[in-house]
């Protein structure tokens, strides 16, 4: 498969699909990378404990039954597995320490192996939170964006993993963003069964940042719903677990729905009431009270800067045509999957696939974004 097919890259590392294998302590190892994430597009391994202190508490959490790798040498080991690891995509290592110096020989080295720094934020075990890891640093917002500033003057790539629904999502998301982190992992957990998928859309909503989606993954159709929510990779972790080939169904899944419509990752219409702020890009022309207003409100437009801003991107484009449809151009029409008589009887006049369609869709909500008075990770 082909990289150019998604487009999807961050700093120095390329994606070849917006699927990955998530991070479990005592599990997710090379080896285990090696046998089930062959055709992910990212392979987040870990998480590696890189000081005393971390594993001291891994081998309690141990004695209580759980898996956690453990080791006496933890760079060196990284190191290890950073040379064991052989799936030919994109690798993140999933790490945790009490101090910053560790983490910044582990992203020295991570770095030179061509791969991501993920610090875990995640961990909810008392054994990591009362020494300060995981869960801890979401709670303390100016130790961790201290952290990742300074990780990232190491030029690593760097993602941060945390949960959803443990301090102010947006808040967190921000933090994470303006102190310079490339990527979140968002686990969207919530009491009792299923996904956050409201946290998802929250989140996409206040950050620009390059976003993988978690939690629940058992199928295509969980990975569409948190891909529709804004996610731009999803990750699945136990799911693999119980099905051994479940990374690569997701895979051949995404694969034929983006070549199909060209926009795997496309948003919910915001009139009803579920699309992020991508969803603009599929708005009507606001000539009458809608949730268009609050969504252009968001980024600070008034419903004629936004008409403007549309109409502007549209010059030069096919969708500046379609005097037919509602509006006068199809800049103001819906998503490919609903049907539309007018807007595809357009298209064929123009020769335009849905898949092109859909592609100039999505530049269409980039440039929305990036033409915003108001930016979406602003506090």
């Amino acid at each position: 498969m082909s990289d150019e097919l998604f487009d999807l890259q961050i700093g120095y590392v390329k994606f070849s699909n917006p699927i990955a294998l998530a991070p479990m302590a005592g599990v997710t190892n090379s080896e285990f990378a090696n046998n089930y994430a062959k055709n992910a597009g990212l392979a987040v391994i870990g998480g590696y404990n890189l000081d005393g202190d971390t594993n001291i508490a891994a081998k309690a959490l141990v004695e209580n039954g759980r898996d956690e790798f453990i080791t006496d040498t933890p760079l060196e080991f990284l190191e290890n597995e950073a040379k064991a690891i052989n799936i030919g995509s994109a690798v993140a290592f999933n790490v945790r320490s009490t101090t910053l110096e560790p983490l910044l020989k582990a992203a020295e080295i991570i770095k030179n192996a061509g791969g991501i720094l993920e610090l875990d934020a995640h961990c909810r075990q008392d054994e990591m939170v009362s020494i300060g890891v995981g869960e801890a640093l979401m709670k303390d917002m100016p130790r961790l964006a201290d952290w990742i500033s300074k990780i990232k003057e190491t030029g690593v790539v760097l993602s941060v993993k945390v949960r959803a629904n443990v301090v102010d999502d947006i808040a967190l998301a921000r933090t994470i963003e303006n102190a310079g982190a490339d990527i979140l992992h968002l686990d969207a957990m919530m009491e009792g069964a299923g996904a956050d998928l409201g946290a998802i859309l929250r989140v996409r909503d206040s950050t620009r940042m390059f976003l993988i989606g978690n939690n629940s993954i058992l199928d295509f159709n969980d990975a569409k719903e948190m891909f529709s929510k804004g996610a731009d990779m999803v990750s699945v972790s136990r799911g693999v677990l119980q099905d051994a080939h479940l990374i690569d169904h997701l895979v051949e899944e995404v694969t034929l729905l983006q070549e199909q419509m060209g926009w795997y990752n496309s948003p919910k219409h915001v009139c009803r009431g579920e699309g992020d702020l991508r969803g603009l890009a599929f708005c009507c022309l606001p000539v009458k009270p809608c949730a268009v207003h609050n969504k252009a409100g968001q980024l600070g437009y008034s419903p004629k800067e936004f008409a403007n801003v549309k109409m502007e991107f549209a010059k030069g484009t096919p969708l500046e045509f379609g005097d037919s449809t509602c509006f006068g151009s199809l800049v103001w029409c819906c998503k490919i999957s609903k049907p539309c008589y007018l807007r595809d009887g357009v298209l064929d006049l123009l020769d335009l696939s849905a898949a092109d369609y859909m592609k100039l869709k999505k530049d269409l909500a980039t440039y929305i974004l990036d033409n915003a008075k108001k930016p979406v990770n602003e506090s």
